[in-house]
């Protein structure tokens, strides 16, 4: 057979959609204005009666409310459609309906004859019921909710839109996803928006339902029996026929989709089809079984019919056990196979704990029991380091170390022994601040942090050792104070290049700009750590964390290259602070100052170009120096005041470097490094 070939000019006639539908909505309009014949208007009312259930049927099957956003245009058009036949039948009924039930159409009578059974006035009953039903309880539970649900989605929509900002900001989601984010939110209000209008279509259309049967029956009759002469009665039959069938084919499909609107608007944030969702939260093992169980005490009550709760009992029991079975395999089908303990990788052996304390046997109950003291201490040493030195030390890892004596500890830095003691709890050390050996019986040792004379006393002879002046710790404490001291003197050390990238990434956002003028352009992140081990070796505090790379731009701006140079510079912008930590308890600086000939000493040793000039002083000098300068130092110390260098900022570097090889405490500062408003107290000077 062959295949039907159309003219040309038949699909270039044929509308397009936006014509198609702007026709179809002049067509309705239409008719409520220019009489129907009974065949088109049977047409119409098929076409309504099918286009409601298609309405439910997609709102039953959507995944969300989102995929069905014409909804409310659609609601829209199918009460415009009933409202325009409404009309038509209303025509038709009041001009045709004296000939008899087939005068309407063939749908109006089906309904009429069949549904009614024959009686009008269980016709009327059932019309009333179905209006009752659409518009007390499908259409105003619909309209409320849809009412609800668009005010809640417009109040929440700043929030959902900064939720979305601040995801893009931290770079959870991209700009294409924050897009579509968007636009879901924009359509998700709109539609909850044009839904709690919609609403008040469905509302109306029972209203006007309403309205027409009543006077399809009564101007229906009247105009039967007045005009067309028709006996009463049998004006009465024919009318109630026509106006309760009308009035049925109009409130069913009106019944379906209000139904459908209830539906989308009661989904909510409900993902996935509508059964589904009813099935997987309705159908649990636990509900199921106790539904069974109800249905089965209600069989045997007296009176009432076994059979169907039985039956009703049965099904919910079998559901109920197919569930729990599902429940249990799926629970054991996410378990993980059991898998073979898998040897550590041999990247493992390359790690290296930055600070790790070993502890003898003897000495596991000092990090371990009830009260870890220990472990409290060394939480206490992170915090207060944190505070007063400017960055977080790393995690002190514990263990203990069987080829130590009971009662010894060693502390190493990055694997390399730093320091190692004696511990003999659950004695306490008692230490003589004078560095004079403590007058209470008991063992002579040197304290382990600073090398002072102590001893290890009873619990009992505490309050004794505290009358005669002396300090009492515990063994944690000993240790405690001893791994303060060890990481202090390796602080440089353990601020690693890792470190440095987080300090600086994690200032306030106020330096940030700071942050990026100067690294890397002016300096690079290596050279700031150089800056920052070069101030903790002199244990001065980095805290000040934008202060110090202020110090480093400035050095940068002034063309300073080298490491000194730049210490130099920022230390003068830290004077204030240096100038603090040298104060005495009075409030003065105690300062010894080196005297003229040594600084000339020392400039006129100096050899190299530019800022790579290295110390070059003959070593017999230098241990006329470090005589000097023992003599006024331990003529200061007799004096109770703990003095600060003072020098010259040229040779303030090569002169520390000379000092911290026999007196590493020594603080040396430079006459700019000293804040104009410090007040100064001379207690000594180095002489030549």
């Amino acid at each position: 057979m062959a295949a039907l070939v159309l003219p040309g000019w038949v699909g270039r006639a044929r509308p397009s959609g936006d014509v198609a539908l702007g026709l179809f909505v002049v067509l309705l309009v239409a008719v409520l204005v220019v009489p129907l014949p009974s065949w088109l208007l049977d047409a119409g009312l098929a076409l309504s009666i099918t286009a409601s259930v298609l309405v439910l049927m997609v709102a039953l099957f959507m995944q969300r409310p989102l995929d069905f956003t014409a909804f409310p245009t659609v609601l829209l058009l199918t009460t415009l459609l009933r409202l325009a036949l409404n009309v038509a039948t209303t025509r038709t009924i009041l001009t045709s309906g004296h000939e008899g039930p087939q005068a309407a159409g063939a749908v109006i009578s089906a309904f009429g004859g069949f549904l009614m059974g024959g009686d009008v006035l269980v016709g009327l009953i059932v019309f009333a019921i179905l209006l009752v039903v659409n518009f007390v309880v499908v259409t105003k539970g619909s309209g409320r909710i849809a009412e609800v649900a668009a005010r809640f989605s417009l109040d929440a929509m700043p929030g959902k839109q900064m939720a979305i900002d601040a995801d893009l900001n931290a770079g959870l989601l991209t700009e294409e996803e924050a897009r579509r984010r968007r636009r879901e939110l924009e359509e998700e209000s709109g539609f909850y928006g044009a839904m709690d209008g919609a609403a008040k279509f469905v509302r109306g259309d029972a209203i006007a339902g309403l309205i027409t049967t009543g006077i399809n029956l009564l101007a229906g009759i009247a105009i039967g029996a007045l005009r067309h002469g028709l006996p009463f009665a049998e004006a009465v039959q024919t009318f109630s026929v026509l106006t309760v069938g009308d009035g049925l084919v109009g409130q069913i499909p009106a019944l379906l989709v209000s139904i459908a609107a209830g539906i989308v608007v009661t989904k909510g944030g409900m993902e996935g089809r509508a059964d589904r969702q009813l099935v997987l939260q309705l159908g649990g093992a636990k509900p199921l079984a106790l539904a069974a169980g109800a249905a089965g005490v209600m069989a045997l009550l007296p009176g009432m019919p076994m059979l169907p709760f039985l039956a009703l009992a049965g099904a919910a029991g079998y559901g109920a056990r197919m569930q729990a079975r599902a429940a249990r395999e799926a629970a054991q089908a996410a378990l993980p196979p059991p898998a073979a303990p898998a040897e550590p990788p041999a990247s493992d052996a390359l790690r290296i704990d930055q600070l790790r304390l070993e502890l003898g046997y003897g000495l596991l109950s000092l990090a371990a029991g009830d009260a870890p003291r220990l472990s409290e201490q060394i939480r206490t040493l992170r915090r207060t380091t944190a505070q007063e030195m400017g960055f977080v030390l790393p995690s002190v890892r514990i263990q203990d170390n069987l080829q130590l004596p009971p009662d010894a500890y060693v502390i190493r830095v990055k694997e390399i022994e730093a320091a190692r003691g004696v511990l003999k709890p659950p004695l306490h050390l008692a230490i003589d601040p004078g560095g004079r050996a403590p007058p209470i019986p008991g063992e002579a040792v040197q304290e382990p942090s600073f090398g002072l004379p102590a001893v290890w006393i009873e619990e009992s002879r505490r309050e004794e050792a505290l009358a005669l002046g002396c300090t009492v710790v515990d063994a944690a404490g000993v240790l405690a104070t001893h791994l303060t001291e060890v990481t202090r003197d390796n602080m440089p050390e353990l601020l690693s290049f890792a470190e440095t990238q987080k300090l600086v990434e994690e200032l306030p956002a106020e330096h940030k700009r700071l942050v990026a003028d100067l690294i890397p352009a002016q300096a690079s992140l290596g050279t700031v750590q150089r800056v920052l081990q070069a101030l903790l070796a002199e244990r001065v505090s980095i805290r000040d964390l934008p202060t110090v790379l202020e110090g480093i731009q400035e050095a940068a701006a002034a063309g300073l290259r080298g490491l000194g140079g730049i210490v130099a510079t920022v230390r003068a912008r830290l004077a204030r602070q240096l100038s603090d930590a040298a104060r005495g308890a009075d409030g003065v600086i105690p300062i010894i100052a080196l005297s003229a000939e040594w600084e000339d000493a020392f400039a006129e040793s100096l050899a190299g170009p530019g800022e790579e000039k290295q110390l070059a002083m003959q070593p017999s000098r230098l241990a006329a120096f470090m005589h000097a300068l023992r003599a006024a130092f331990d003529a200061a110390q007799a004096t109770g005041e703990p003095a600060v260098l003072v020098c010259s900022a040229g040779i303030r570097a090569h002169v520390r470097a000379v000092v911290e090889r026999f007196r590493p405490a020594t603080t040396v500062l430079a006459h700019t490094e000293i804040h104009p408003r410090a007040r100064l107290r001379t207690i000594g000077t180095v002489q030549g």
